[in-house]
């Protein structure tokens, strides 16, 4: 079992749309993903009770409840059938929290927005993690996602600058698209629409899965799948295709699962990326 946590103490950096969607992912391909939910706000329990019988599973866990009835432990149990652990984290996580968030973490996915504001906050995130959480650039577990990008602006080409100097892979590069708001009303994600309209959407994920699927023995075949071919699909627009068709204007109609699609993908073919030691230090603030 792969245990992913989406994480960045900045509020409104796009944490419950990378977790919702990389379940729907894993649910369209046979896998059985648990959305683990610490974030009071239930915005991840919110959108997998959208979620209708006829599309794939996804199992949700409010951890953000607490019931003096029940042991955590009790309370956080995870099915035994699980095959991925993805945990949406609060806003405002205090850094000394990040050693017991990420303790049992097999990747840590760090989405960031294109702003000033976001930018220092993703310093200062990263910092933690690698002097609170003691979590080593070597270990390969944390990922950059830049977020709600406008490829072409001055701001997007700040954001890049930037990463190139934290030492940290970039592992996508998500696009501003309302296909995900309007998956997030409706219980969807990218991977359920027609593949015409978030074709491009969906071919920006395969880095991301990728990655994940880069430690050894951390990615797993679904029943009855095959070794290869979920990067292509993604990459060709292929998600499910069924439900009524939709245009860019109106609610995309959920898909229903495609048959199994293999594992996250063949390798990883992320942007490893580094720089001067002394970049680092002063962009990451030690």
């Amino acid at each position: 079992m792969q245990r992913i946590v989406v994480l960045n103490p900045k509020g409104g950096s796009g944490k419950t749309t990378i977790a919702i969607n990389l379940a729907s992912y894993l649910a369209t391909r046979r896998y059985t993903p648990v959305l683990m939910d610490f974030d009071p706000q239930g915005s991840t329990l919110r959108w997998v009770r959208k979620r209708r019988p006829a599309q794939a599973p996804i199992h949700a866990i409010a951890a953000f409840e607490k019931d003096s009835r029940t042991t955590r432990a009790f309370q956080l149990r995870v099915p035994d059938v699980a095959t991925h652990v993805i945990v949406d984290t609060p806003a405002a996580l205090d850094p000394r929290q990040l050693s017991d968030m990420t303790r049992d973490a097999d990747k840590i996915l760090v989405p960031v927005l294109p702003s000033d504001i976001d930018i220092h906050a993703c310093s200062r995130c990263i910092r933690d993690l690698l002097l609170v959480a003691k979590i080593s650039r070597d270990e390969n577990r944390i990922g950059v996602i830049a977020n709600r990008i406008r490829r072409n602006t001055l701001t997007y080409q700040s954001l890049i600058r930037f990463l190139h100097t934290l030492g940290i892979p970039i592992v996508a590069t998500i696009r501003d698209s309302q296909n995900y708001v309007r998956g997030a009303e409706i219980g969807i994600g990218v991977h359920e629409m027609k593949s015409y309209v978030a074709q491009e959407d969906v071919a920006q994920w395969v880095p991301l899965v990728e990655w994940l699927a880069g430690s050894p023995g951390e990615a797993q075949a679904p029943p009855g799948g095959s070794s290869e071919g979920a990067g292509t699909a993604a990459a060709a627009g292929q998600p499910p295709a069924a439900g009524e068709p939709a245009s860019a204007g109106e609610p995309v109609a959920p898909a229903e699962p495609e048959a199994p699609a293999g594992p996250l993908g063949p390798g990883d073919s992320s942007q490893a990326l580094s720089g001067e030691a002394a970049a680092t230090a002063a962009a990451a603030g030690f």
